[in-house]
């Protein structure tokens, strides 16, 4: 792929266009990639999946391994004062169907959690508990703008950041108000509806891991003519070519790293373009290994859709500790896909999460390295200065009033969208490399 791209710049606009999504070959029914007549300028727009489905479409439509459990928190009493059972909930240890990653969840969205949540959990097969974990609290940031259907589907939940676990077959949980002094005037109060989610990613299916290279390649030989075919004429195609494209970089598709595609709603919604790029940390931790990244992207996808009520992940693509690059939200992974990853700026953005936590832990060299290979070619396709600045109109937010046009990075983190400790502080001080990095990628000056 990367020497067509270099051998051909007409090649390298066309796959802005049109990239070929794969799907599960596992799914009973695999919605097919994007294939609209348009893509509008301004709004985002809702594209139905065509109607290709997997040799397997007419004998199941179960959904692929993997589980999330739910268990409601009950008040913590008189065994545990020093929390105060009026404004403490939790659950004692107790035993569970296998899990690896968790998170806690209450009914709506709009709510806040001023506490503290805790949890333990149990290796799977032994009696060995880890210690009492932090779970971060803050996490109504990563979310579907405001106004959008995706943010007023009467499903969407409120819930802390996940955590991954590892394979665990037990958990208690606490769950602390913040009290009066603790930088409130009064007490807090515990969101309604409380429990706590336990996801289980399932096995790993057959290929896990696979970047399709062939099928990208194919999909980039047959991209000008599918752009001639959307309305498109060849020579405006070619005229629209930018001069600073980075390579593309490998990037492992939803069917490499075991998506289900029947979790997730049908069809795709895009913005008009791809103007900036909000670097994020998934806050899930960072004790996993480079083999159970994939694990654990299923784990997020399964806690944002099936737990927080989103459409599908809310991130556009993600990176492990590795330097390994992931396709995030269904759509192609050139085109310009409507994420929910930096709430009141998702539009004309594209997500990017460092798969674990980086508030005291620096971010490694492969992952920053992926950040400017990925963001040189996608920002690129919409010829975009990795190292400039670019300006988008918030939908609202903490930070920013609906309507207003905000001055940003073009490689941003998410704290300077919203008020939020997004990316971790250790990612964000390195996001100046990661632009000029960028920028050379593209081959500028």
């Amino acid at each position: 792929m990367r020497a067509l791209l270099a051998s051909s710049i007409s090649v390298a606009c066309a796959t802005a266009l049109a990239l070929p999504l794969a799907v599960s070959a596992d799914a009973a029914a695999s919605p097919a990639s994007a294939t609209s007549s348009s893509v509008p300028s301004s709004v985002p727009s809702s594209v139905p999946s065509s109607g290709a489905s997997s040799s397997s479409a007419s004998s199941s439509s179960a959904e692929l391994a993997g589980s999330t459990q739910s268990l409601p928190l009950v008040p913590l009493g008189a065994t545990d004062r020093t929390l105060g059972a009026a404004r403490a909930q939790g659950l004692p240890e107790r035993n569970t169907e296998p899990f690896s990653l968790l998170g806690v969840v209450w009914d709506e969205a709009k709510d806040e959690l001023h506490g503290t949540v805790q949890v333990r959990t149990r290796a799977a097969g032994t009696r060995t508990w880890s210690g009492w974990q932090d779970v971060d609290t803050h996490n109504q940031e990563h979310a579907p703008d405001p106004g959008t259907p995706e943010y007023g589907a009467a499903h969407i939940h409120g819930s802390t950041a996940p955590l991954w676990v590892g394979h665990s077959d037990g958990v208690e949980v606490r769950v602390r108000a913040d009290a009066a002094g603790d930088g409130r005037a009064t007490p807090g109060v515990l969101p309604r509806g409380l429990h706590i989610d336990l996801v289980d990613p399932g096995a790993d299916p057959d290929g896990v891991g696979a970047a399709d290279e062939a099928e990208q390649e194919e999909g980039a030989e047959q991209a000008q003519d599918q752009a001639v075919a959307s309305g498109a004429r060849a020579e405006d195609v070619v005229a629209a070519a930018r001069p600073y494209i980075g390579p593309r970089p490998r990037i492992i598709t939803r069917h490499g790293w075991g998506a289900d595609e029947h979790l997730r709603e049908p069809g795709y919604v895009y913005t008009g373009k791809v103007k900036a790029a909000f670097v994020h940390h998934t806050g899930s931790g960072n004790n996993y290994r480079c083999s159970q990244a994939a694990s654990v992207l299923r784990s997020i996808y399964r806690y944002h859709v099936r737990s927080n009520g989103w459409r599908d992940i809310g991130y556009n693509f993600a990176v492990d500790k590795c330097g390994n690059l992931y396709e995030g939200r269904a759509g192609g992974v050139a085109k310009p896909v409507l994420g929910a990853h930096t709430l009141g700026f998702n539009t004309n953005s594209t997500g990017v999460a460092v798969i674990g936590t980086y508030a005291s832990t620096n971010p490694s060299a492969a992952a920053l390295d992926a950040i400017a290979r990925l963001t040189a070619w996608k920002l690129g396709l919409y010829g975009v200065n990795p190292n400039g600045t670019t300006h988008l109109t918030s939908a609202g937010g903490n930070l920013y009033r609906k309507g207003r046009s905000v001055r940003l990075n073009a490689i941003s983190g998410h704290r300077d969208g919203y008020a939020t400790d997004c990316p971790g502080a250790r990612l964000y001080k390195k996001l100046g490399k990661a632009r000029s990095s960028s920028a050379r990628f593209q081959g500028r000056p």
